[in-house]
This record gives C-alpha cells, structure tokens and sequence, in this order.
C-alpha cells in the first residue's frame, strides 16, 4: 500500500531556517537606546504632561481635602484652638479651586495655551504653599512646644508625599509648595535641638521626594516616549504592509497576465514550428527528390530534432502557464488507470527500446473505475515515464505499477534504476525549472517542467505526487488520486476472498505487488 505524506514545496523554502533581518533588529535597538536617553522636552510631551497633573489633581481633589480636615480635628484634639479649622477651611478651597482650573484647563486647553497654563498651575501651588506656612505658625497654647512640632513636622511630610506622588509629573510644583511652609517651620522652631531635628527631618523629606518626583517624571515621559514611537512605528508598518500587498497584487497580476500570455499563444507558436518540422522532415526523407549533398541532409535532421526539442519545450511551458492562469480545465469522465498506463507504457516503449530498457508492468486486478480528465492522466504518466527512461542507463528496468493506497485511493508507480536524486534536491527537481546535479551532468537535459506539470495536474483532481529517490538505487514516482475520485469503495478481504485469491494462485503476487508500492 502507499501511505500519504506531506509534499515538498513547489516553491523551494527551507524551513530549517529562522529568517531573521538584522537591520531592523539593529535600527530598532538604536532607536529605543536614542530614547532612552534623549530628555525629551519636545512641547507635544510638555502638554500631555501638563494634562497628566490636571488629571491628577482632579482625582484627587477629595482624597487631599479629607487629609486636611482629619490633620484639623487631630490638631483640635492635641490642644489647637478654632484658629485649625479656619487654616483646613483656606486649605480645602485653595485645593478646591486648583481642582476647578485642572477641569477647565482640561476642557479647554490647547497647545498654544500651554506656558500660560503652566504659569496659572504654579501660581496655585505657590497658593498651596502659603496655606501650608499658614500651619506652621498657628500657635498650641494648651499643647506643649514638642507635640506642637512633631505634629506639624508629621503633618508636613505626609503633605509633601502626597504631593510628590499626584503631582510628579511637574516636580518643580513641590518646591514651590513646600519650600516657604519649610522655611516658615524652620523659622519658628529652628532655635531649640529639637526644632533643629524637625526641621532638618522636614528639609531632608522636601528634598527626597522632589527627587522621586523628578525620577517618576523622567520615567513617564519615557513612557510617553515610547508610546508615541510605538504609534509611529504602527504607522508605518501599516504603510509598508499597505506598500507591500499593493506590489504583491501586481506582482500576481503580472504573473497572471505572463500566464495568460503564454496561454494565448500556443497557435502563434506552433504553427511556425509545425512547418520547419514539416519541411525539415521532407527534406531529410528526401519525399521530394535528392539533396544531393549529404551534408544538407544532415542539417535538415538537425534542424527537425531541434525544432522538436523546442516544441516540447513550448508545449510544457504553455501546459504549466494554462494551469498557472486558471485555463486549464478537467473534463472528468470514467476511466481506468490500467488502461491509461498500458496505453502510455506501448507509447514509450520505442524510446525505452533504444535504450533496451525493459518496462515491466504490475498492475492490482479488479480495480475500478475512477473520475479524472483521461488527457491529464496521460500527461501525468507520460512525463514520469519519460524521465525514467531518460535516466536509467541502458539495460536497465522500469516498473510500472497501478493499485490501491492505504486510504482507499489510486496510484500509479514509476519505479527505476537509475542513478537516484540526493534527498536534498529533491524539492528542487519539484520546482519550475528545477533540475538536480544528476540532470544538468546528464545528456538529455529537459525543461525542468515534466514533473511541475504533474503536480499541477494531480493537485487539480485532489491528489498529489509522492518523489523518492536514493542515490545509486533508482528513483520511485508516485501518482496518487484520492478517495473521493474512485467510483467504488476499497474491496474487503474477507476469508472467500482471499481463498479464492489462493484457488487461483495470486495471493502471493498480490502480496509482492503491495510490498513494492
């Protein structure tokens, strides 16, 4: 039986390889190292980061608020005075009204506006801060000096955390709003060890979260950075795979157009050629009377077998670009394989005569019919019969088998001794124009169409040719028609059966032919 496996490609791709392209690899390197560290301060960045602090500030316009109020009612219970409420009362509208600006600047805010709406966010937190240093000089009159500063300090920090992590994106806003409170602080409590120790613990948090500030900015306008890049680099491979489809379809069109070319010139061409093979056999015959000079009679040979030579050539060319160009059409009726290979076997046998080379035929009894194009399946027989005997040596052997494949289809088998293809140039020889180094050292160089036309043809009716070959053992050609092209289903062997087989004396050739194929 013939068991079904994976074609080689037509096309000749060798999947063992990883295409890499090391330029784009490279350029794509260079050009995250370029963004990476350029400090990219372009004015697009600039606004998308301004809109990165509105939107900060607008959602947490509750959060800083509610810290404020919760500092007042633990201040009030240490020992502040009213004096803490009217300082969370500044502070809430002072955030308030930065949360409004934020809105509208969001609303309206373009990229001409932009120094301008800087300028009104810095004034806000400039406003910011003066309420901060506001705190910093309402007095504890019922607290002692040390939780006033402690609770101030503590208080300071976490303001300036908070500001650190919602408004990083334009760092220098914490300056501007803790540099006067720390000031202020320091003034006030800056006289005594332990106002010194608050005050250098506050200056220290003012000065380390400025500098995360500064780091989580860099990183999102990286992170901008990049994005853009990507929105870049999405454009434009959308535009090389636009370019790319656009010469892919008129590459297939041109392709379609040669086949069609081709298609259509099959009289234009054969019919020049039909004279000279005439006219040059007529006169190497010498029909119409002597030449008179043998070596006249010698070139009239020579032009009628290379005219020849040249109208298979054209023949399988104009066969392959009617297949490519979707002209090619299988006019499917009822037929035999067996038929068809004793049919094209009485073709070839003058050719293999020559040579005294023997066909040897093996055919599986009682197959049944199947639906293909009869002219097709010629073609496919004839080309591998034809390269088998174009390279096995003389006195060699050919077998032709026809039987049944393990799936329930039909093949035909052309088997020689021949001096085999190495096993890597196997997808060459199946390719258009393909030939192995055996062909191009041999005599008989052919097209390199014969068995690109078979595939072709077999792949119209739903099958497939199977190539084997080894070097110094010959060569095995496989032609397989699917399942679905048999008329009948895949006879059973039941035990009558094969009693019958062994009544009739044919079971063991039966078994020979299915262990050559």
């Amino acid at each position: 039986m013939i068991s079904t496996e994976n074609l080689p490609d037509k096309t000749i791709v060798d999947r063992r390889k990883t295409v890499r392209n090391r330029d784009l690899r490279n350029t794509v390197q260079k050009s995250r190292e370029r963004l990476a560290k350029q400090s990219m301060v372009s004015p697009e960045y600039s606004l998308e980061l301004l809109k990165l602090h509105a939107h900060a500030i607008v959602s947490s316009v509750v959060a800083v608020p509610l810290l404020v109020v919760l500092a007042s009612f633990a201040g009030f219970a240490i020992g502040f005075g009213p004096e803490i409420f009217v300082w969370a009362t500044l502070s809430c509208l002072i955030y308030t009204a930065m949360a409004l600006l934020s809105r509208r600047f969001l609303k309206t805010g373009k990229k001409d506006t932009r120094k301008l709406w800087t300028r009104i966010f810095l004034l806000g937190h400039l406003f910011v801060g003066f309420s901060w240093a506001v705190l910093t000089i309402i007095p504890c009159e019922s607290c002692g000096a040390e939780p006033a500063i402690f609770y101030k300090a503590i208080l300071l920090l976490m303001a300036t955390s908070a500001t650190a992590t919602i408004c990083y994106t334009l760092p220098i806003t914490i300056v501007i709003s803790f540099a006067i409170p720390v000031v202020a602080f320091g003034a006030q409590y800056g006289m005594n060890q332990t106002g010194m120790l608050a005050t250098a613990l506050v200056f220290s948090g003012l000065l380390f979260f400025t500098f995360v500030a500064v780091r989580l900015e860099k990183s999102s306008k990286s992170g901008l950075a990049y994005q853009n890049e990507n929105h870049s680099l999405v454009a434009e491979l959308e535009m090389a795979k636009s370019i790319s489809d656009e010469a892919r379809r008129r590459a297939e069109e041109a392709n379609l157009a040669k086949s069609r070319f081709l298609a259509s010139m099959s009289h234009e061409l054969r019919t020049p050629l039909n004279a000279i093979l005439g006219f040059s056999e007529t006169m190497s015959a010498e029909i119409l009377g002597p030449l008179g000079n043998d070596t006249y009679k010698t070139y009239a040979k020579d032009i009628h077998s290379s005219g020849e030579h040249l109208l298979n050539l054209i023949n399988e060319i104009l066969d392959l670009s009617r297949v490519e160009a979707g002209k090619y059409e299988i006019k499917e009726e009822t037929l035999r394989l067996t038929d068809i290979a004793e049919d094209c076997m009485a073709l070839i046998q003058m050719k293999a005569d020559q040579k005294s080379i023997k066909i040897e035929p093996n055919f599986q009894e009682g197959l049944p019919r199947v639906l293909a194009d009869e002219r097709a399946m010629r073609q496919v027989l004839l080309n591998t019969l034809s390269n088998a005997v174009k390279f096995t040596p003389s006195g060699g052997t050919i077998k032709l088998l026809v039987g049944w494949t393990e799936s329930g289809g039909q093949y035909m088998s052309v088997v020689d001794n021949g001096p085999g293809i190495p096993e890597e140039e196997i997808p060459i020889v199946l390719s258009a124009f393909g030939q192995g180094s055996i062909a191009i050292k041999s005599a008989e160089q052919g097209t390199g169409l014969g068995l690109p036309i078979v595939q072709a043809l077999l792949s119209m009716h739903g099958g497939k040719l199977e190539l084997r070959s080894k070097l110094r053992e010959g060569t095995k050609a496989i032609a397989i028609l699917p399942r679905s092209r048999v008329l009948n289903e895949l006879p059973a062997e039941p035990i009558e059966s094969q009693q019958k087989s062994k009544r009739h004396g044919l079971h063991d050739k039966r078994s020979q032919q299915r262990s050559i194929a």
